[in-house]
């Protein structure tokens, strides 16, 4: 995810405490035996305790329970970004509730654990040593902030523990060698996002010249030297790149681009707050070129601050609307019906596909150790060879890296600048790119 801060108040939803337990009910009478095997979700929610039981059809004499495997996940579940820390939450959840039968068929139980990173790297580092202390833990599913994954991840791979991240987005989640081997994501990189903006500024607005502004955030500054290098590959005239720490009065940045008349502004940093001041300025002083920008900008607060300046703003996001993952429908229906929404919040379907990662590279390490329990450097090796999975979000195959061979980037257009309507359809999908990593000169 980018690295934004979100000052959002969190939805009210549910926070599962998730144990997967195995019910075993024999009731014995003179002519038969009957046997029943249920799975048990308990979730904690606001009305009190509720059970689901999921039988399957497998015979509970041939299971022999051998023990129980954790896996957690880390993300801020308080604090402003809680949406869209209890949105992997949720996720992770779902799929625990939905998708364990592999294992359960293979007489592991699975039990689930979420802890509050609090979008803060201190907290998410002591989180992540007393996970790997837990040696039933074989697998996290986080973070939500590169900021927090990265040293976290440090300490994973001391242990030889696998990360699958559903959001994590900055290129060294996977480009260290410390981390090599156990940190995979299925998101996109923040290394792309520059490219892809220039690609459609190119050849879908077919702009001439353009005008890069970013604050000085390492964030911020590969968002527009990505952008920039990408333009100039394609031919674009590239007015100027400046780089502000400006929070609030852009007269003097915005006063020589009136002339210049750019037709496209893109702005490269990772403020919203930043960005609807700019944007809203820009119209101000009548600057009618395109407003273009990565996906930290992706926030309720940019239309709450920018108003109308803010309505026809394009950005590019690693997170694409679920309704354009075609295997997502019975997903969607089901978090609908699990947490009483009519909203799928960003990060949802890529937990879910993050725990799919999970539950199928625990089986097969499993399976390949003859049934036994595996150790986590054979669960991240595993982890590490998915191949075709096919997940809610898509079919995920990782590269020799953990990342997808082929990850996905979206163009959004923001059509409203009513707040209410922002997550519901205050946005709309223009463009989906996909392509392999490294990226590859366009075509």
């Amino acid at each position: 995810m980018a690295e934004a801060p979100i000052p959002l108040t969190p939805k009210a939803l549910p926070k599962p405490l998730l144990t997967i337990q195995f019910l075993l009910k024999i009731a014995v009478s003179l002519s038969a035996v009957s046997i029943m095997l249920a799975i048990g979700i308990n979730t904690d929610q606001a009305a009190g305790e509720h059970l689901t039981l999921a039988p399957t059809k497998t015979p509970a004499a041939s299971i022999r329970v051998k023990g129980t495997i954790k896996i957690v996940s880390q993300s801020p579940l308080t604090g402003q970004q809680a949406s869209l820390g209890i949105a992997i939450q949720n996720g992770v959840a779902l799929a625990v509730q939905k998708e364990t039968k592999s294992l359960t068929d293979l007489g592991w139980k699975l039990e689930y654990e979420a802890l509050d990173d609090k979008a803060d790297p201190a907290t998410g580092v002591a989180n992540a040593q007393k996970i790997v202390d837990d040696t039933s833990i074989l697998a996290v599913v986080g973070h939500l902030n590169s900021r927090v994954a990265i040293p976290a991840s440090e300490v994973y791979a001391g242990y030889n523990l696998a990360m699958v991240s559903p959001a994590n987005t900055n290129a060294l989640i996977t480009d260290r060698t410390s981390t090599y081997l156990i940190a995979n994501r299925v998101s996109g990189r923040d290394d792309n996002q520059g490219p892809v903006a220039a690609k459609y500024a190119a050849t879908v607005l077919k702009a001439h010249k353009v005008y890069v502004i970013s604050d000085k955030t390492a964030f911020g500054l590969l968002m527009a030297g990505g952008f920039v290098q990408e333009a100039r590959t394609l031919g674009l005239q590239v007015l100027a790149q400046k780089a502000t720490d400006e929070s609030s009065d852009f007269d003097s940045i915005l006063t020589p681009i009136v002339a210049l008349k750019p037709d496209v502004l893109y702005y490269g940093g990772s403020s919203y707050e930043q960005a609807a001041a700019l944007f809203k300025q820009a119209r101000e002083h009548g600057i009618t070129a395109q407003f273009l920008s990565p996906d930290a900008i992706d926030l309720i607060g940019l239309v709450k601050d920018a108003g109308d300046a803010a309505v026809g703003l394009i950005f590019t996001t690693t997170a694409g609307p679920t309704s354009l993952f075609p295997e997502a429908a019975q997903f969607m229906e089901d978090y609908k019906a699990a947490y009483n929404t009519d909203y799928v919040e960003t990060y949802a379907p890529e937990a879910y596909a993050a725990t799919q990662v999970v539950i199928a590279g625990l089986t097969k390490a499993i399976t390949l150790n003859g049934g036994k329990l595996p150790s986590r450097q054979q669960v991240a090796a595993a982890i590490r060879a998915t191949k075709g999975l096919k997940t809610v979000i898509g079919s995920i195959t990782f590269d020799i890296k953990g990342d997808m061979e082929a990850a996905s980037y979206y163009v959004v257009k923001v059509v409203s600048s009513d707040p209410a309507k922002y997550y519901l359809d205050g946005k709309t999908t223009l463009e989906k790119f996909t392509f392999p990593f490294p990226l590859t000169p366009w075509k």
